[in-house]
């Protein structure tokens, strides 16, 4: 036993040195297993800060000037500037745009506003010309609004309708006329000088009266060229501007001050909310062909709501700018901007043929080549 003891003994630790070495090693394991999960320290023994990434989601004016600071030193500090300039012209346009579209004769009332123009089915089962045809022309023919009471061109009293067929016509129901304590706004778009009549009535009724025609050489009469400076107060007075409508919005404006534009061309939109108005109470446009296409954008834009009467030419003998496609789909088109504009609210009051009997070009019996349609907001 004792022999065995000793050679035991040799090869193996006193059991003294290893009941020393067991809280050690239980104490290394404890921190291997526990220590990841502690809060570490400094040198200084306070908990060191855990810092976090905040990503926000919600628009941020000034990300644009952050990232224009942390691009290389190699790109122009006139890029940079532009881009500041440009968020701040597209704030002031959404602005306007905004104050364009409040109307201060209780039009708000109206739930109607921005919509797409809504494409109306075919006149027959399959596209046909002749359809289409006699479809618009029933449609452009048949008064909508029977007026007791009217105004006819060159007239600034109400009377009964008139025997004759006038070139125009206005709806002088109260309801429709602007209350007697309310500015009166009208705008003209003409380059043909056939506007006389209009422009006599409404400034007889004391509006705020604004012509358009960008062919205009006239310095009377407050000629402002492109400037668009509103004359309220200054009702009777004919204000004319070198400026024609437009369907289209310019993709980047620099301009910042209200009551000049700087183009020749404009979105009634942008017209209006440059001079100030909020309702346009009288409008005639003779517009030589691009109605389609201006009627499509107050439709698309909600402009109509501001508008409370309007007598317009539309010109039929081509599809007009554009505009394209076969006969039978550009008459489809018409049509449906036709509809667009009575889902807007406009009826129409009066319709008066012009001379011709072409329609796309072709000749036709029931057709004429242009009318005038006067049509009124009941919205």
């Amino acid at each position: 036993m004792r022999s065995c003891a000793r050679r035991c003994g040799r090869g193996s630790l006193p059991l003294g040195i290893l009941l020393l070495l067991i809280p050690p090693f239980l104490l290394a394991l404890q921190l291997l297993v526990v220590g990841p999960h502690l809060p570490r320290a400094t040198a200084a023994g306070v908990e060191q800060e855990v810092a976090f990434s905040v990503i926000s989601i919600e628009p941020d004016r000034n990300s644009r000037q952050r990232e224009s600071q942390s691009r290389r030193p190699g790109l122009e500090e006139e890029e940079e500037q532009e881009e500041e300039e440009q968020v701040e012209v597209e704030d002031g346009e959404r602005r306007e745009l905004a104050r364009a579209y409040e109307d201060e004769n209780e039009m708000h009332s109206r739930q109607m506003g921005p919509r797409t123009l809504e494409v109306q089915p075919w006149a027959a089962d399959e596209p046909s010309f002749t359809a289409e045809l006699d479809r618009m022309i029933t449609y452009i023919s048949r008064p909508q609004l029977n007026c007791s009471r009217v105004l006819s061109p060159g007239q600034t009293q109400a009377s009964q309708p008139p025997a004759d067929s006038p070139r125009w016509l206005l709806c002088a129901e109260d309801w429709l006329l602007p209350a007697a304590d309310r500015p009166c706004v009208a705008y003209s778009f003409s380059m043909d000088g056939l506007d006389t009549d209009f422009l006599k009535t409404v400034s007889g009724l004391g509006c705020e009266v604004h012509s358009f025609d960008p062919s205009s050489s006239s310095a009377s009469g407050g000629h402002l060229g492109n400037s668009l400076a509103s004359n309220h107060g200054d009702g009777g007075v004919v204000r004319q501007h070198k400026m024609w409508l437009e369907w289209r919005a310019p993709r980047k404006r620099r301009q910042k001050t209200r009551g000049s534009l700087g183009g020749v061309s404009q979105t009634l939109a942008d017209i209006m909310a440059s001079l100030g108005h909020h309702t346009v109470h009288f409008l005639y446009a003779d517009l030589l062909s691009a109605e389609w296409r201006v009627f499509q954008n107050w439709i698309e834009l909600g402009t109509l709501q501001s508008v409370h009467h309007l007598v317009a030419q539309v010109h039929l003998h081509w599809a007009g700018f554009e505009v394209g496609g076969a006969n039978e789909e550009v008459l489809h088109y018409w049509f449906s901007v036709l509809q667009g504009l009575q889902a807007s609210g406009l009826m129409l009051v009066h319709s008066s043929a012009g001379e011709g009997h072409s329609v796309l070009k072709q000749t036709v019996a029931k057709g004429h080549s242009s009318y005038i349609l006067s049509w009124a907001n009941t919205g």
